[in-house]
């Protein structure tokens, strides 16, 4: 399986003026845990997850002041769809992140977390079938 077959063309994107609580909100209400941050000042996509917010209230820092462009990550890692599962998989627990913003010739065209990676594995029986490298590396 590549990861054009896991992957969510539904991207939530917010941009970095939004508060970490805005962000937040639309990542539950979405149920999702990374939103791509667009900024059209910037150089690139950037992402914003759940354990960024995480990261902020455990400081005891302000969500409703505390914005999305002081938190993003923007040294983010993409994969393209014709990438093995395998491989977004390694790729995600070697850099200890778990989404993986999906591009093709410069264009989003969706994401990739470990929770699809693990329903492709498991929704048609190829749990059984998960290369070694990669049930390894998901178990470490």
């Amino acid at each position: 399986m590549q990861v054009r077959d896991g992957m969510s063309t539904v991207v939530l994107t917010v941009g970095p003026g939004h508060t970490l609580r805005a962000a937040a909100r639309l990542m539950s209400e979405r149920r999702v845990g990374a939103a791509v941050v667009l900024d059209p000042d910037g150089e690139g996509p950037g992402i914003i997850t759940e354990r960024d917010v995480l990261d902020v209230v455990g400081k005891g820092q302000d969500v409703d002041a505390e914005l999305v462009g002081d938190h993003l990550t923007s040294d983010v890692v993409f994969a393209s769809p014709d990438w093995s599962l395998e491989e977004a998989a390694v790729t995600m627990v070697r850099g200890s992140f778990r989404h993986l913003i999906v591009c093709d010739a410069g264009e989003i065209l969706g994401i990739l977390s470990v929770r699809d990676v693990v329903r492709c594995w498991t929704d048609d029986g190829a749990i059984c079938d998960v290369p070694a490298s990669a049930a390894s590396a998901l178990a470490g």
